[in-house]
């Protein structure tokens, strides 16, 4: 079973090849991306986040999740040395963390269901568990100069990868300790993980960093990541190319 819906802002792709996955099984996780977007959009002016940012909605009466989402914020800002964090100019904006770990939680409404075999893509941010037809899924590197290749396909199994940079949206990820700067040195950052929400979280803290992102993902445990530079230079972690299909 297989469908793509465009939620969130993005095209969302959500596949499950155990065979009893029927119709449902993707409506149910369609239908929690939609909840998300209700609860944490920016650009919708009755969602929670966009009344605790106008003031009418004190932290202290939010929701659960939302209160999860602020904490893990914080964790991440601390984690990356100030890179990552969801406030700025008093103005919070949850998206940079909020779509990963939608993401894993929608992975795991289907592992809870006993699904083994499925694949989540929203906007370009990827969980996968188990193996199509026998095999680590695989998963392409968009190259940022030319959406229509990839530079490299990476075979993954019950892993995430998510990928921050400026080809889509363009300067849109921040340099909190250079708030005024924009991020020109490098264009994308790839970050491999455990799952998508520590991929994507780590990823846009990264690419925040600059050039010294990469080196940043070299220390992480269980990380690998793939930079392109502004003159379409790549470099990448030690352990990257154990990730990239073999031809």
């Amino acid at each position: 079973m297989k469908d793509t819906r465009l939620l969130m802002g993005m095209p969302i792709t959500v596949e499950v090849l155990d065979p009893d996955a029927t119709e449902a099984t993707l409506e149910q996780v369609f239908n929690y991306f939609v909840a998300v977007d209700e609860r944490f959009s920016t650009y919708k002016d009755d969602s929670e986040i966009s009344r605790i940012n106008r003031g009418e909605l004190s932290l202290k009466d939010c929701s659960n999740d939302m209160r999860t989402i602020l904490e893990l914020g914080e964790q991440t800002r601390k984690e990356t040395q100030g890179y990552f964090n969801i406030y700025r100019d008093g103005y919070c904006d949850p998206s940079g963390i909020v779509k990963g770990w939608a993401i894993r939680n929608a992975a795991n409404l289907l592992k809870a269901q006993g699904f083994q075999n499925y694949y989540i893509d929203a906007g370009g941010d990827v969980q996968v568990a188990g193996s199509k037809d026998g095999r680590p899924w695989r998963i392409g590197i968009r190259n940022p100069f030319n959406r229509n290749q990839n530079v490299k396909i990476l075979t993954l199994s019950d892993q995430g990868i998510a990928t921050s940079g400026t080809a889509i949206r363009g300067q849109h990820i921040y340099n909190p300790h250079d708030p005024q700067g924009q991020i020109t040195d490098i264009v994308s950052i790839s970050v491999i993980g455990p799952d998508v929400y520590e991929a994507d979280r780590f990823a846009t803290a990264a690419f925040a960093m600059g050039g010294k992102g990469i080196q940043f993902i070299e220390k992480l445990a269980g990380f690998e990541g793939y930079m392109i530079d502004s003159h379409a230079r790549a470099t990448y972690t030690s352990g990257f190319e154990r990730c990239v299909l073999k031809s």
